[in-house]
């Protein structure tokens, strides 16, 4: 027999997870999930002003990169992947040790959170996450900015973590151009979140469950 006490429990409990949680500090939610300090940058730092005015010719090099060898995609939301190659080369130019980061196991990860670390020549590490925006969608209030927490996260040190925005446009045959940037301190970043259920094919497959099939 179901009892109704705990079935209205737990139905309670359901509507509380399907509340989105809001504005939680992107150093908390780091912090949490793999124990490393998000460092807020500091204008009155020299250090971290000398990398911000490195990070500002990185961004100006990587513009004129793109725009002389365009991006070719179907659509714009792939651009930013092939940007990330972009950045690397140019923070290499720099005389700046650039790669995909490494997880906490050592493995080298190309998807999640973030896209590329970086080491200063006197051994400090950063992030960065590329990000594309245009005319059109630099104020929209749909999903840009996403993490998923995970046993082997791709964060492994205290560092300062900055966002790189590039304003992109289309010209003809799907060639995507830049003509803009923004750097960002990812500090300052508030997230949502929102769960999601979820199956597997093991469990949607089962047999009962199929009401019809066929062959071609």
């Amino acid at each position: 027999m179901i009892d109704n006490n705990y079935v209205q429990k737990l139905e309670h409990v359901i509507k509380q997870m399907l509340t989105p949680l809001k504005g939680i500090p992107f150093p908390l939610i780091i912090e949490s999930i793999c124990d490393k300090k998000v460092i807020k940058y500091d204008p009155g730092n020299v250090e971290h002003l000398s990398v911000l005015n490195t990070l500002i010719e990185v961004a100006k090099w990587t513009c004129e990169e793109i725009n002389k060898k365009g991006i070719i995609r179907t659509r714009a939301n792939e651009v930013g992947n092939d940007i990330e190659e972009f950045v690397i080369d140019s923070l290499v130019k720099y005389k700046l040790q650039a790669y995909k980061p490494k997880t906490m196991s050592g493995k080298v990860k190309s998807t999640g959170y973030p896209d590329i670390e970086f080491k200063t020549p006197d051994g400090t590490n950063h992030y960065i996450e590329c990000k594309t925006y245009s005319e059109s969608t630099i104020s929209s209030s749909m999903r840009s900015f996403y993490l998923s927490p995970s046993e082997d996260f791709k964060v492994t040190h205290d560092a300062i973590h900055f966002i790189i925005g590039f304003e992109i446009y289309k010209e003809n045959n799907n060639i995507y151009k830049t003509k803009g940037w923004k750097i960002l301190d990812a500090f300052e970043v508030e997230c949502d979140v929102k769960y999601e259920f979820n199956s597997d094919n093991l469990r949607l497959y089962r047999p009962h469950m199929i009401l019809a099939e066929g062959i071609i």
